[in-house]
């Protein structure tokens, strides 16, 4: 959900990638859903209530996946209604094409329901889980929400959200936001409603049903934390879980306000190893091992509740805003906890994955506006590399620069969408910066710097000389590298040396001899650095 007119301008300019202004601001979300055990048809009735931000709309849509000629999968259309009017509708190339009853006008809203059944093919995991036991859990990220839900599947339009479920009393249902009813009927069944008023992306709009053990764990701050796992996997999945609430401390601290109702950990059936639904994180089955292993998974995820959920891309070019922040913050969660040599394992081991992708892939930029499907940006450049913008932004401008720059952007865009540009803008307000050239580099040129070079020890007058050159494939990179001087004495002298160019050379005094030289020795630059030797 947007506010149409105090946001209409920045909304115009953070629609970058988009291929035009849309006609429609979705502003809530209700969906009645009926499951069954007979088979895996679903029955639904959704209440789209919509703002019209053109003049005169006389046709909009909303995204459904229908039912091809001879599938069994896909979703039928029974009836559209305006306020309880039945309109015209059209449910072709999985859209429904609604036309008001009368033309829509700025500002003005109106609520449209539409009556569906179906399979889905997708978004709706209708299976049984690893004990046998059947279960349904959303799964929808990217855009995967089209083939059960009637939305508008895409992350630039958030709206708020309710589920009213009904399935047979055996299940227990769980989704975003507050518990508002939990009804056992007299034929059987169980109606559960969910509604969070906070505006939500459709990627991370979901239900769980299934057979659950339920932890109420505590609170953080008045914010519920739970736990719900299979009934088979209690201990080790409420003792998995057990880190929720430091690691919502940590975030909290550091950024700001959790933005939702409550944060539910929910062992599921998703095909990702954590999906980072809102307010009610899903993690695959398998992930449950009673050993916290998976506490970084965890952090990841809850992470991704500010970045990428409350703060969302305003399109999938600029994904790096929620999987390198999810990524990157996940790493100062483990610094903050173990110490610093574990974010430098951490920042080694991205730096590696991103070489790897860029021998592979080595003319993809990380934003990347030719790229449509969003399944296409899961790779080292979205997630390890934009990890490491933020952890060498962070070196450039300064702790202290860096989480006011982080705090005010979560501020100014939570609960809305913003952009890389819009990141820049907020980084260089903290700062007091021009980041123009750091943003430019590493988001909108491919790779990152390959440094080749010689260093030599001269004894006779006591100085050291260092040949650096870039030798990547694409323009060169301005930055600065740290660089260690072993001394013979025991000592360690560290340098700055700034890269401004494709070929550099340094010079410089030093007081006894150089055994060794150690370049980038606390872990703040990427680049790869494996080809510089000792003349």
């Amino acid at each position: 959900m947007k506010y149409v007119l105090p946001f209409l301008l920045s909304l115009l300019l953070a629609f970058e990638g988009l291929a035009q202004e849309p006609s429609i601001d979705v502003q809530h979300y209700a969906f009645q859903l009926t499951l069954s055990d007979e088979d895996n048809t679903i029955s639904g009735v959704t209440d789209v209530q919509v703002t019209f931000t053109q003049p005169s709309v006389t046709s909009f849509s909303l995204d459904l996946i229908g039912r091809e000629s001879g599938k069994k999968t896909g979703m039928v259309v029974r009836s559209v209604k305006e306020n309880g009017q039945t309109v015209d509708y059209s449910h072709d190339d999985d859209k429904i094409q609604i036309s008001p009853a009368t033309a829509g006008s700025s500002g003005n809203t109106r609520t449209y329901t539409i009556a569906y059944e179906g399979i889905p093919a997708d978004g709706l995991i209708i299976a049984t889980n690893k004990h046998g036991d059947r279960t349904f859990f959303g799964d929808n990220w990217p855009n995967r929400a089209r083939n059960w839900l009637p939305t508008v599947d895409h992350p630039s339009d958030k709206a708020s959200v309710e589920f009213m479920v009904t399935a047979p009393a055996h299940y227990q249902v769980v989704s975003s936001g507050s518990l508002i009813e939990e009804t056992d009927m007299l034929d059987g069944t169980r109606k559960t409603h969910w509604r969070t008023d906070v505006p939500i992306p459709t990627k991370v709009v979901v239900i769980g049903a299934a057979r659950f053990a339920v932890e109420y764990a505590g609170e953080y701050k008045d914010i519920p934390i739970q736990n719900w796992v299979y009934p088979q996997d209690r201990d080790a999945g409420f003792h998995d879980f057990g880190v929720t609430n430091r690691v919502m401390e940590f975030f909290e601290t550091n950024i700001g306000p959790y933005p939702y109702e409550k944060l539910a950990n929910v062992q599921s059936k998703t095909r990702y190893g954590g999906m980072e639904n809102a307010s009610n994180i899903f993690y695959s089955e398998n992930s449950i091992s009673g050993t916290r292993q998976n506490e970084g998974l965890i952090a990841h995820e809850v992470a991704h509740q500010w970045f990428g959920n409350s703060v969302s891309e305003i399109d999938w070019q600029h994904i790096w805003l929620s999987e390198g922040f999810a990524t990157y913050f996940t790493q100062l969660y483990m610094e903050a906890t173990y110490g610093r040599e574990r974010i430098q394992d951490g920042m080694n081991r991205a730096r590696l994955s991103v070489l790897r992708f860029y021998e592979r892939v080595p003319d993809a930029p990380l934003v990347n506006p030719q790229i449509s499907d969003p399944n296409q940006h899961l790779n080292a450049n979205s997630y390890q590399k934009g990890g490491w913008i933020l952890h060498m932004l962070r070196y450039q401008v300064g702790d202290e620069a860096f989480w006011n720059g982080i705090r005010a952007y979560y501020e100014t865009y939570r609960d809305q969408n913003a952009s890389s540009a819009q990141f820049q803008e907020k980084m260089e307000e903290a700062s007091g910066q021009d980041l123009e050239v750091f943003f430019q580099q590493w988001l909108y040129q491919a790779g990152q710097p390959v440094v080749e070079g010689t260093w030599s020890y001269n004894p006779g007058v006591n100085t050291v000389n260092i040949t650096l050159s870039q030798e990547q494939s694409g323009p060169s990179f301005v930055f600065p590298m740290e660089i260690d001087l072993k001394m013979e004495s025991g000592e360690t002298v560290t340098k700055m040396l700034e890269i401004n160019s494709e070929k550099e050379s340094f010079n410089f005094e030093v007081e006894s001899a150089v055994t060794n030289i150690e370049f980038d020795p606390n872990t703040w630059l990427l680049f790869d650095g494996s080809k510089i030797r000792r003349k």
